[in-house]
């Protein structure tokens, strides 16, 4: 596996609120976009990777199987943010969205929530992975709105669902079969505000590899706005 990642606080924001996790050697990548007032945001989204580092190593070496595993450290996860909201007043109410894959003998295996991203790069198309918890797409799937107004839409950023807001939290879990030269792209919502699907392919295959890629990407995410933290995880296989 080969990759390139970026993180940036972009335009508008003081603090970057976003992590990001790469570990090649579980072939582990993830990334987090927190919320939270003062410095919540930062503190969840980098508490519920390091948990989940943690974690999914333990229970891996305990021979779970990678699905298990992989859904029980997310779980682990939003128990760590969520106690330490409680604990913390200055941290109260603060969570993340988690988007991590796995990358296990040629499978793909994702655990997701909120509304960060997954998307499959393969013979030059490319596919959503995961489905954001938010209002927005809420309003999609019943046809309430279309993708140009979804982009619009004055509550796109308020999600359903969150890792940390409560004791519990329902994770979607998905797997698919990686195929040579599949891309995997991993990126928080400070991207696809403004990038349709076909715009992160446009920009990825008129690239000079994936490093150029994920510049570019910042790049255009910066030009057309800038308003939230930009984190960008792309592999190759």
């Amino acid at each position: 596996m080969r990759w390139a990642q970026i993180t940036d606080t972009g335009l508008s924001r003081r603090v970057n609120e976003d992590s990001l996790l790469v570990l090649p050697e579980m072939g582990l990548l993830a990334v987090a976009d927190g919320m939270g007032g003062h410095q919540g945001g930062e503190v969840a989204s980098g508490l519920a990777l390091q948990t989940l580092q943690k974690e999914l190593a333990r229970l891996l070496k305990k021979g779970e199987s990678p699905e298990k595993a992989l859904l029980n450290s997310v779980k682990v996860a939003n128990v760590s943010v969520f106690k330490m909201s409680v604990r913390k007043e200055e941290l109260k109410g603060m969570g993340t969205t988690l988007t991590a894959c796995l990358n296990w003998a040629g499978d793909l295996i994702i655990a997701h929530v909120g509304d960060s991203r997954a998307y499959l790069i393969r013979r030059g198309g490319i596919r959503q992975l995961t489905q954001d918890h938010s209002l927005v797409q809420e309003l999609l799937r019943k046809g309430g709105i279309n993708e140009e107004q979804a982009l619009q839409h004055p509550q796109r950023n308020m999600l359903t669902r969150a890792l940390g807001t409560a004791q519990s939290v329902a994770v979607d879990l998905y797997r698919d079969k990686l195929a040579a030269n599949d891309l995997l792209l991993l990126c928080t919502d400070g991207l696809t505000r403004y990038l349709r699907q076909e715009d992160l392919l446009y920009v990825i295959k008129s690239s000079q590899g994936i490093n150029s890629a994920v510049h570019a990407l910042l790049g255009k995410a910066l030009q057309y706005g800038g308003a939230d933290n930009v984190t960008i995880i792309l592999a190759q296989f």
